[in-house]
């Protein structure tokens, strides 16, 4: 059986990871000059609560090819593994998906019994957290590495993306809106609509002028795109994940559940890779569906 291996912008809970024997790559952030990742981390809420109350901007870098290397060959040495397939942070948002492709290159060089596979989830979030899920049951069910890559890839652009943020300014400084944009929804309470295009880019797709008609809008747009594919977000499971926002994201569930009846959902918050650009109070929604 192939090993599993995914980056820590998955937002995947760590039960989750432990009980499917899914490895995690962490993406590190800076927060106040102190870097949090592998060696050290800060808990969730207690990051939110630094952005919310204390107005603190962290940032974010991405994997190198020589970390990737040695964490993958960590997974080489100490856990055997001679079929990874990694799952990667979309390569239309950070360099990591092009800087794991290069250690797994280098590693099957040194270790020619090994084989990588990397592919590109062109998902962020829980989106990903959706494309590693697929590979799970694939992987349970018996599918080679091979067969779940190629199944993951011609049909990655049908794991859709759509979400709406609390606060723009937080967009603003990640260059989605301008800064008037951002000014002006803020004073009459626009709040935007965004997806992750079929190149795996955050774009602005709408504006709703309210929270819960804001929130309304990402189950509108679950019941536009998922067409053929309703039937398998229902046997399987709906994603959503919140930026310390956990009754709006039930709030999506209850909408979701009222309207189509569906039953099966993961709930998460959002990892402060991610979160340091969407911000406090984002909800996002990922689900299967005919384009994104």
């Amino acid at each position: 059986m192939f090993k599993l291996i995914t980056d820590s912008t998955a937002d995947l809970p760590v039960e989750y990871l432990e009980a499917h024997d899914v490895g995690c790559l962490p993406i590190s952030y800076i927060l106040d000059g102190v870097t949090y990742g592998r060696e050290k981390q800060l808990d969730w809420k207690e990051f939110y609560a630094c952005m919310r109350e204390e107005g603190k901007m962290p940032t974010t870098s991405q994997i190198n090819p020589a970390e990737a290397k040695e964490l993958l060959e960590e997974y080489i040495q100490t856990g055997g593994a001679e079929e990874i397939l990694y799952l990667a942070f979309s390569s239309g948002l950070s360099g990591t998906c092009g800087n794991i492709g290069m250690a797994a290159r280098e590693l099957m060089e040194e270790h020619p019994r090994v084989k990588i596979r990397v592919v590109d989830s062109l998902s962020a979030s829980m989106g990903e957290g959706l494309f590693v899920h697929k590979a799970v049951r694939m992987r349970d069910a018996g599918k080679s590495m091979e067969e779940t890559a190629r199944w993951l890839e011609e049909h990655v652009l049908n794991f859709t993306h759509v979400f709406t943020v609390d606060d723009l300014y937080h967009l603003y400084r990640g260059g989605r809106v301008s800064r008037t944009a951002a000014v002006l929804g803020s004073m009459i309470s626009i709040k935007p609509k965004l997806h992750v295009d079929d190149e795996g880019h955050l774009i602005l797709i709408g504006k709703v002028r309210g929270r819960k008609k804001s929130l309304s809008a990402l189950v509108d747009y679950m019941e536009e795109k998922m067409g053929s594919w309703a039937e398998e977000n229902r046997e399987d499971c709906v994603f959503i994940s919140h930026g310390d926002a956990l009754e709006d994201a039930e709030y999506v569930r209850d909408l979701i559940k009222e309207r189509f009846g569906f039953r099966n959902f993961l709930i998460s918050h959002i990892g402060p890779t991610i979160g340091a650009h969407s911000g406090p109070g984002t909800i996002a929604l990922f689900f299967m569906g005919e384009s994104r």
